[in-house]
């Protein structure tokens, strides 16, 4: 076996238990938040949203910084420290007292939290560009798998042992990925190039912002995201305005998980579409597919409905992420793709903040059903803006970065 698809393997294990470690949490993070005092509901909801973002903000700053460093350093130094930082900070969150403290320990954790951006960003790297989508959209199915498995077991878990245990365990799973990331890594030697130490922060985030397809695309890749976040912490309710039964919660895993499970099963085929017929053709068509499953659900009556519809979402939408990651890599000279693709990671992390916020508004102002318009025209934005930059002239990022060196 090639020592590329032997570093393949391991990261798609370890994303698989990183990203099913960090989703453990998630089906009890209001009641833990209840263990702590006698609180009203409306108390741990504001809580829950505040400790649920916490995360993402810090991670939104820190990407792009941990995308440097493994330029300069390497990728599997940053990849190891990512999994101890985030399986001490969930140890710890296990011991805390109060909210406060909580809220601070999830801060803490996303200034470690860039496991999967780095890990994508290491296989990207020392993957050719003819089969990178290819390659992009089987790795998403470690991460994708691991956030469809996680909730099922940390709640199974919690219900079992208690939330303090599950805490300890989450942790010790990611302590196991980091073990296997030190022995089962091997990473090229990096050559470094004289001209690397030309850019500067400022002379990449010049570049980025004057080549019109690379900053379009993670626009793109934002409104993606705050499309997909937009409507998560409302499906619960969605749901139960669909079905009688007293199971809503697990109902509404079933009808989140749908997503995922069509996203795993097609995503890897559209990656090697675009590799084949070119990645932005697929994009654009990607995105006006998913519009005509994204409105439709604002009509369903019934819940097999919605379940349908959020299967086929899965199936189109699975390829977005590894097609857009495919174009920045295309697009990034090798020796700043770390720290451009940490850029991309950011505007992922900043759509994952405003897409619960927005949605919130939206339900609050209208209704749910309000809210599956917004996140069609968020997609069909996306695909106007995939169109029109098809149209710009060809711009090298190569020759920005040196022209403003």
């Amino acid at each position: 076996m090639s020592n590329r698809k032997h570093n393949f393997i391991i990261i798609l294990i370890s994303n698989f238990i990183v990203a099913g470690s960090m989703t453990m949490i998630m089906p009890f993070l209001s009641l833990y938040i209840n263990t702590f005092g006698d609180f009203s509901e409306s108390y741990v909801q504001k809580w829950a949203g505040l400790i649920f973002g916490a995360t993402f903000i810090t991670a939104f700053i820190m990407s792009p910084i941990w995308g440097r460093i493994a330029d300069k350093y390497g990728y599997k130094p940053i990849m190891i420290m990512n999994c101890f930082g985030i399986a001490l900070s969930i140890f710890l969150m296990g011991y805390v007292t109060n909210v406060i403290q909580f809220f601070i320990l999830r801060i803490i954790m996303g200034l470690v939290t860039g496991f999967i951006p780095t890990s994508t960003a290491f296989i990207s790297k020392h993957t050719p560009k003819n089969i990178a989508g290819k390659t992009l959209g089987t790795l998403q199915i470690g991460s994708v798998g691991g956030s469809l498995f996680g909730p099922v077991i940390g709640g199974t878990i919690a219900d079992a042992v208690g939330f303090n245990y599950t805490f300890i365990f989450t942790s010790i799973a990611i302590t196991i990925a980091a073990i296997i990331i030190i022995f089962g890594i091997h990473e090229p030697e990096m050559i470094r190039k004289e001209k690397s130490n030309l850019y500067s922060r400022k002379n990449i985030l010049w570049a980025i912002f004057h080549h019109p397809l690379i900053l379009s695309i993670m626009f793109v890749t934002a409104l993606i995201q705050i499309g997909n976040f937009s409507i998560q912490p409302l499906l619960s309710l969605y749901v139960s305005h669909l079905t009688t039964s007293e199971q809503v919660a697990l109902l509404s895993g079933i009808t989140f998980s749908a997503a995922g499970v069509g996203n795993i099963l097609i995503g890897r085929f559209f990656g090697r579409l675009g590799d084949s017929i070119g990645y932005e053709k697929v994009l654009k068509v990607l995105l006006l597919v998913s519009v005509l499953c994204i409105i439709p659900q604002a009509f369903v009556t019934s819940l097999w409905q919605l379940i349908v519809l959020r299967f086929l979402l899965g199936m189109f939408s699975g390829g977005l992420i590894p097609i857009t990651t495919a174009i920045i890599r295309r697009e990034s000279p090798i020796e700043v793709q770390g720290e451009i693709m940490g850029y991309n990671q950011s505007f992922r992390f900043l759509g994952n903040v405003i897409g619960p916020v927005l949605g919130g508004f939206i339900s609050g102002l209208a209704t749910i059903s309000t809210v599956f318009y917004s996140t069609g025209f968020l997609f069909f934005i996306a695909a106007i803006v995939v169109i029109i930059i098809q149209r710009y002239p060809k711009k090298y990022l190569d020759d920005l970065l040196k022209s403003h060196a």
